[in-house]
């Protein structure tokens, strides 16, 4: 960041945006910045309708502080969080707050035009019945089931289905909403964004994985998703039980797999829901299934525990509503496998968000990318610093 920019508004709006500092004393005493050059960032922030002041904290003598906000009503975020076999479809506003959601039987197979085409669909439903329009979306942000380069914002090759190699997502999105910041990651990635801000568990280390059709993992180290040097990290493989060469875990343990053990077996099944409802109903080959696509996910990241010593492993997705048929194997195999240092006071547990996890984390995405420093402080340069 250069020097201008370094003590631009967009440095404040992150501390205020992170609850770090929401005061005008706490933002001077973590920016070391003049009292004069902050209230003229201030007053950019305000000017923008980017920050609200919110009221003033009680104190205990004096005038009380005055506190700022993001203004949550300035706009509003699209949220798309494609799974291999179910998406869902969300609008929150700029602080992440759920407004709107729907959802359908539509993944990967169905190929990137015609889930973004039934999306923009549905997003025009949407947004008339609460009084809005295209020209009130301010960002959007994408989860998708497989790699995606951060350097280019397109998908990486191969994905799980080759209609889905090299595509750049933003291109889908450009007609209808050629103003909104657009920001795509993997739909892991942005759970493990949702669970690390809004899990209520404050912790600073986790793994987290997402387990529906398709299988995925997530990092978060010191508070930040790790998403490796081309946005590849979380690809983890295990040995093959006939020897040879390693195999991606997803093309051993997996939705999928289960889903093609079972319709060998004569099921009609389409969906992770159609597996969570078998495992709800004891259907005995089911469960017999989960629990060996458990074990195999869970010996595998027993590895990855005594390797990252996270605080929580977080399981989520749709197999993870099959409850403890599927958990508990996860769990018992960690501890099982890994060293007792690592597994001391490690938790694994459910995803706090459920199934709103994905939605939560898109719109995080896209508020990150909204509100990017850099980007803020250009936009809302007035003049020099004081």
């Amino acid at each position: 960041m250069g020097k201008g920019l370094a003590t631009g508004s967009g440095v404040a709006l992150d501390l205020i945006r992170s609850g770090r500092a929401t005061t005008r004393n706490e933002l001077v005493e973590a920016l070391g910045w003049s009292r004069i050059t902050l209230a003229r960032r201030l007053d950019e922030l305000l000017e923008a309708s980017i920050i609200v002041s919110v009221g003033q904290l009680d104190s205990s003598g004096g005038r009380p502080p005055e506190t700022f906000a993001v203004n949550a009503d300035a706009g509003l975020l699209l949220a798309v969080d494609i799974g291999g076999s179910h998406t869902r479809l969300a609008i929150t506003d700029l602080v992440s707050k759920v407004l709107s959601v729907d959802e359908a039987d539509i993944g990967l197979n169905e190929g990137p035009a015609e889930i973004f085409e039934w999306a923009g669909q549905v997003f025009d439903y949407m947004l008339p019945a609460m009084g809005k329009g295209r020209q009130d979306v301010v960002g959007i942000g994408v989860g998708v089931p497989g790699p995606v380069d951060v350097a280019t914002g397109r998908l990486a090759s191969p994905q799980i289905d080759p209609q889905w190699d090299g595509v750049l997502v933003r291109e889908y999105f450009n007609n209808r909403y050629d103003h909104a910041v657009f920001a795509v990651d993997r739909d892991v990635n942005i759970m493990a964004l949702a669970e690390a801000r809004q899990g209520g568990n404050h912790r600073q280390n986790l793994l987290v994985v997402k387990a529906g059709i398709g299988l995925g993992i997530a990092f978060v180290l010191d508070g930040r998703v790790y998403r490796g040097a081309r946005g590849g990290a979380g690809d983890l493989s295990r040995p093959s039980p006939y020897g040879g060469s390693l195999q991606r875990l997803e093309s051993v343990a997996s939705g999928a797999v289960i889903r093609r053990e079972l319709r060998e077996r004569g099921y009609k099944v389409r969906t992770s829901a159609d597996i969570v409802a078998l495992a709800h109903n004891g259907d005995d080959i089911t469960l017999k299934l989960l629990e060996e696509t458990a074990v195999a996910i869970g010996q595998t990241l027993a590895d990855v525990v005594g390797l990252l010593n996270p605080e929580a492993v977080v399981i989520g997705g749709n197999l993870a509503q099959a409850g403890d048929s599927f958990l508990d194997p996860i769990r018992q195999t960690i501890l099982k496998g890994a060293r007792e240092f690592a597994t001391r006071d490690l938790v694994v547990e459910p995803s706090r968000l459920g199934l709103a996890a994905g939605i939560t984390g898109a719109s995080l995405l896209a508020q990150d990318a909204l509100f990017d420093a850099e980007r803020i402080s250009r936009l809302t340069r007035t003049g020099p610093t004081g």
